[in-house]
């Protein structure tokens, strides 16, 4: 990848996929197509300021692709419906399956190096442990229709005889920053956190309702934004070996933690209100995730990940705080 490359990126007005943009234009990437719904309007603030060539309705760019050939010199793959708590799988075969296997299509049929986004979701319950294994994935057991929708896709690919000259698919665990005012629901721990301290001096964490963990030792890998955009722009430079790669720490981390670290960057004494988990989370909702991260390291990449406690005060006090944007 080369600072005149032209560089697409689907979910461009998202979380990960608007830092991408700023991480890519602040290491002088500037000829990037930027693919998403544009009219949400809550996203509009993601790309302010953001230097780019084109934007194209997600609709439209596999049109858009035959019309420009020879154009594209790289395809992150962003893109997709998150949202875990939907239960209708025809809307994931759709956004997320459907439309990744077209965008892979294109980039084996020409030549186009393709990072896209996977999940730890994938992953379960954690019963098998968190390896990135390509041998066993079709072992692994989602627990929600957007987790199969990724793991589908994980195996398709592996699958495929023709494939992009290089490919990885990026398992993101559990990953918070800025520029996801937008998400809702689905925006991190640490968002919710903090809108709640401000709003009634305390935060809430789930209870446990398992015997083998306390209120709040729930365990997570937590992942700065800025460290996966740094993972995600190395593999499409580098190019190791294609496959499929964990994008976590590889250091679980508490929510009991993560209440200290917000309470610790706002300088007031923690103060943790411990409630239910919504029943209609609680049987798929993970006590721990940790990835394995031996994978990436092995494939050359030495990039020190930021701590829990250095990521949740630069996200509170540069970005929440000032209501600031990536």
């Amino acid at each position: 990848m080369h600072k005149n490359d032209t560089i697409a990126i689907t979910g461009a007005a998202g979380f990960i996929g608007s830092c991408l943009v700023a991480h890519l234009n602040q290491s002088g990437y500037f000829n990037l197509i930027l693919v998403d719904d544009f009219s949400i309007k809550e996203k509009v603030a993601n790309l302010r300021d953001k230097k780019y060539l084109f934007k194209v309705h997600r609709d439209q760019f596999m049109d858009w692709c035959e019309k420009h050939p020879n154009q594209i010199n790289g395809i992150f793959h962003l893109g997709a419906r998150t949202d875990t708590t939907i239960r209708e799988p025809e809307i994931f075969k759709k956004l997320n399956l459907a439309y990744s296997k077209a965008i892979w299509t294109y980039c084996s049929d020409n030549n186009i190096p393709l990072v896209y986004a996977s999940s730890a979701a994938t992953y379960g319950a954690g019963t098998q442990g968190y390896r990135d294994d390509e041998s066993q994935l079709a072992e692994l057991q989602p627990m929600n229709p957007y987790a199969v929708s990724k793991n589908d896709f994980d195996i398709w690919a592996l699958e495929q005889k023709r494939k992009p000259p290089f490919w990885a698919g990026l398992k993101f665990f559990n990953v918070y920053g800025p520029n996801e005012y937008h998400k809702g629901r689905m925006a991190s721990v640490i968002f919710h956190a903090y809108n709640q301290i401000k709003a009634n001096g305390k935060v809430r964490l789930f209870r446990s309702h398992r015997p083998e963990y306390r209120d709040g030792e729930q365990m997570r890998d937590f992942i700065y934004v800025k460290d996966v955009v740094k993972i995600c722009t190395w593999m499409m430079k580098k190019q190791p070996a294609s496959g499929i790669y964990n994008t976590g720490t590889g250091e679980a981390r508490s929510f009991n933690d993560l209440a200290d670290a917000i309470f610790k960057s706002i300088r007031k004494n923690t103060v943790v209100e411990y409630i239910d988990t919504p029943e209609d989370i609680r049987e798929a909702y993970q006590y721990f995730t940790e990835a394995d991260m031996q994978k990436l390291k092995a494939a050359g990449y030495d990039t020190p990940f930021t701590s829990l406690e250095k990521g949740v005060s630069e996200y509170v006090r540069k970005y929440l705080e000032q209501v600031a944007y990536f």
